[in-house]
């Protein structure tokens, strides 16, 4: 479906409308840090005011710090994927996921350590670790340890313990939420430090505020997407085990407005009470809305499902999301793109909607396949060719015999072959694809002389 004439833009709240490299977006991104750390420290300050049991020992006194700062931080854990747009908009939602996963593991290595100190240097007044036996506020801690423990290994290892995608989703909300209660059972029973009324309420205050954040992100949202529902207006074959899944608005106005390059969290099939959403990039620009298309590879149970999806099916939209489109860098002489398979989803939203708004700036697109026939988008990148400034470099892994084409996988020489080594450090560079390729694009472009802050990666795997 051809994108509708260019009509005027309005500005998203994920992507600053500002220059190339912003010290607003740096402010803002350093408060929201800084933020982080005081509600970490915060239950440990105030847990020191007032009357202050006295210290048995360093190593004692040492341990009980340790688990007070890995509650606080689990306890923001639930902030950070909830999906504020505000939070997300100086790093992108797949950046604010990330660092949701390392803190998980962190939070783990300091919960354990508050046990394993107590454990080794202190057994005879923790008593036993049979919970037959031990006070039911023991038992609530050790309790909170397994399941935290639980939470990451089934995310870590979700693929080798063969977790399809909507239970571990499912799975990994129960554990979160049951730990994080034990661990407050466990530290209200314990008592330490906690007997005064306001170190209480303390507790108690971070509790609610996790409860009205769960009401708000599985009850409150969930209903507003309700009464925006989508139907499914066409399933169109790609090839390449690929489908592009065209939604219109069945009620209400739909996506107001997104910015090339986004993605959103797709339903499709169940309500959206159901926690079976999955996050797919918008293939379509944005002149076509209300029409949304995200164009899908099948390469997991829910993915694989798209092409038994019928025209007329409702579905849900959670979006936009993301900060990963050329609409942030308005100063950019131009653009390289540097993507893998159906990394190149949010690329060709940007290509169709450059190509809608006549955008002179000149762009190198280098698209790596492992075959010829996965490359996907093949025919439309040549009449983008024609409409846009742009070079498309397709690199294949495993050419045909006659191939001409680049071969093999991105490197320096391969990018100075068609891009002018003058223009390389001033352009915006975009990445997406697995993970190594990834990683080996970005230090390639580094080497090349293009600064950090000009290449951004967009990372599926969330």
């Amino acid at each position: 479906m051809a994108p509708s004439p260019a009509k005027p833009r309005k500005p998203n709240p994920d992507v600053p409308p500002g220059h190339d490299s912003t010290w607003s977006g740096f402010g803002t991104a350093a408060a929201w840090l800084l933020l982080y750390l005081l509600l970490v420290s915060l239950p440990l300050l105030v847990l020191l005011l007032g009357q202050v049991p006295p210290g048995v020992s360093f190593w004692w006194d040492f341990s009980k710090a340790l688990g007070f700062a890995a509650v606080s931080m689990i306890s923001v854990q639930f902030a950070l994927t909830a999906r504020f747009r505000r939070l997300a908009s100086p790093y992108g939602i797949d950046i604010i996921y990330y660092f949701h996963r390392y803190l998980a593991i962190a939070a783990l290595l300091i919960a354990f350590g508050h046990f394993a100190i107590i454990w080794v240097a202190y057994r005879n007044q923790v008593g036993t670790i049979n919970p037959l036996e031990a006070p039911w506020y023991m038992t609530a801690g050790r309790l909170a340890l397994l399941l935290f423990a639980l939470a990451v290994i089934t995310s870590e290892w979700r693929e080798k313990l063969r977790l399809e995608y909507g239970l571990w989703r499912m799975l990994h909300i129960i554990l979160a939420t049951a730990g994080f209660a034990a661990a407050i059972a466990h530290i209200l029973g314990v008592g330490y430090y906690t007997q005064a009324p306001l170190k209480r309420a303390l507790w108690l205050s971070m509790t609610l505020s996790w409860v009205a954040l769960a009401v708000w992100v599985r009850l409150i949202r969930p209903a507003q997407q309700k009464q925006r529902p989508y139907r499914v207006a066409e399933v169109r074959e790609e090839g390449c085990d690929t489908w592009t899944l065209a939604l219109e608005p069945a009620g209400g106005a739909g996506l107001r407005e997104f910015n090339p390059g986004q993605f959103a969290w797709l339903t499709l099939r169940a309500s959206p009470f159901a926690v079976k959403e999955h996050p797919f990039s918008i293939s379509s620009a944005p002149q076509q809305l209300p029409r949304v298309e995200m164009t899908i590879r099948g390469l997991g149970d829910f993915t694989r499902a798209i092409e038994t999806v019928r025209a007329g099916e409702r579905a849900f939209l959670d979006g936009p999301y993301g900060i990963f489109s050329y609409r942030g860098y308005p100063a950019a002489p131009g653009f390289g793109f540097i993507v893998g398979g159906v990394g190149i989803t949010p690329v060709i939203s940007m290509l169709r909607s450059m190509a809608v708004e006549c955008d002179p700036r000149p762009c190198w697109l280098f698209f790596a396949n492992p075959t010829l026939d996965r490359v996907l988008f093949r025919e439309e990148l040549e009449r983008l060719k024609d409409q846009l400034n742009l070079t498309v470099v397709h690199i294949i892994q495993d050419p045909p015999d006659d191939w001409r084409g680049e071969r093999g996988y991105i490197s320096k020489k391969m990018i100075l072959r068609h891009a002018p080594v003058e223009q390389c450090p001033t352009l915006h560079w975009f990445l997406c694809g697995p993970p190594p390729m990834l990683a080996a694009a970005e230090q390639q472009l580094l080497e090349l002389g293009v600064r950090a802050g000009h290449v951004h990666v967009e990372i599926f795997n969330l």
